[in-house]
């Protein structure tokens, strides 16, 4: 966890913090937690999300338990360093959405003094790195990641199964399009998808 008492305010550097997970692990609703402890110690906020990202508002994040808080909607993130004036914190919501730019420009906040708070999925539902969440983490001085409930099995879940059939790397939704699962109830889901696919495909051959 980050450790905000650790501040040296002679030295004028912000910081970049990393909050991620699968779906439904709570990442928006710690990002929000933060923002508004921000906002309650008088300090300067912003807060950016993917203007693709009109699941519950245009103009505000919000979580899955409706939590809200206001933000800006930006189609690049080049326009975040543009707008980011003025400002002690910087939130950014969905980042995995963004271009790759998103790590040079969280990087020159942080440069700037001020402190950058993200989140975002660490993996698509195939299971893999997404977008420029690698490269966030890892320039991060500080990554939390929060976890899901399986649906399955009750364990810790970390994957997004997708329930339905789209191979299309962005696809918002909630929960009538994806579930979370642990490694093994994703492992599983996925082994009988494509089981699904290949009879599928035999069928159609026959």
């Amino acid at each position: 966890m980050f450790l905000e008492n650790t501040v040296n305010h002679t030295e004028q550097f912000g910081w970049i913090e990393v909050i991620c997970g699968s779906m439904f692990s709570g990442k928006t609703e710690e990002l929000i937690r933060r923002l508004k402890r921000a906002q309650f110690a008088k300090q300067r906020v912003e807060i950016f999300k993917p203007a693709i990202d009109t699941r519950y508002n245009d103009h505000q994040v919000v979580s899955h338990d409706d939590t809200r808080i206001r933000s800006t909607p930006v189609p690049a993130s080049s326009n975040i360093r543009l707008l980011a004036n003025n400002v002690d914190v910087v939130g950014i919501d969905e980042a995995q959405f963004f271009d790759n730019e998103i790590v040079a420009v969280c990087n020159d906040l942080a440069n700037r003094g001020i402190r950058v708070i993200v989140a975002g999925l660490d993996m698509d539902f195939k299971g893999n790195p997404f977008g420029p969440m690698p490269a966030l983490m890892a320039t991060a001085e500080y990554v939390t990641k929060v976890h899901a409930v399986c649906t399955r099995t009750g364990n810790l879940a970390n994957y997004s199964f997708r329930k339905v059939k789209n191979d299309n790397l962005v696809l918002l939704g909630e929960v009538e399009e994806y579930e979370p699962l642990s490694r093994a109830a994703y492992y599983k889901a996925m082994q009988k998808q494509q089981n699904e696919i290949d009879n599928s495909e035999k069928k159609d051959h026959e």
